[in-house]
Formats: C-alpha cells, sequence, structure tokens
C-alpha cells in the first residue's frame, strides 16, 4: 500500500479567486483562524458541510483545494 499524504491548496484558489482569508471565513461561518490552519496543513480533518462551503464561496471543487500524492 502506497503512503499518500493531503496536500491543502487553499492558498492557490484564494489568490486565483483574488479573496482574502479575512474574507472566506466570514462567508463560510469559521474562524480567521481555522482558514490559516487549512492552508497551513495542520488540521486532521474538514466537515464536509465546511468543505462545501468553501467550494461554493469559492466557485470550485473539492479537488481543487484537495490533492493526494505520495509521500515520501
Amino acid at each position: 500500500m502506497k503512503n499518500v499524504e493531503i496536500i491543502v491548496r487553499l492558498d492557490v484558489m484564494l489568490a486565483l479567486r483574488k479573496m482574502k482569508s479575512r474574507d472566506l471565513a466570514h462567508a463560510v461561518g469559521i474562524t480567521e483562524q481555522n482558514i490559516s490552519l487549512l492552508k497551513s496543513g495542520k488540521v486532521k480533518g474538514i466537515r464536509f458541510e465546511t468543505l462545501a462551503k468553501i467550494c461554493a464561496e469559492l466557485d470550485c471543487q473539492p479537488g481543487d483545494i484537495l490533492e493526494a500524492v505520495a509521500a515520501e
């Protein structure tokens, strides 16, 4: 079985949409601190409801934000 890690590309989507973390946090209803933790990949999980809200706000798919890559 291959080791895979999930990379969070939220910062890339925010830049592409020219949106600030603060604005996304407000629109989604979570704290700026939680957005920061998501961007840094320092979270163990994310609720599907929260992911859906982020995707709706950024007009993207979950795969645009989360990427599975082979762990080294």
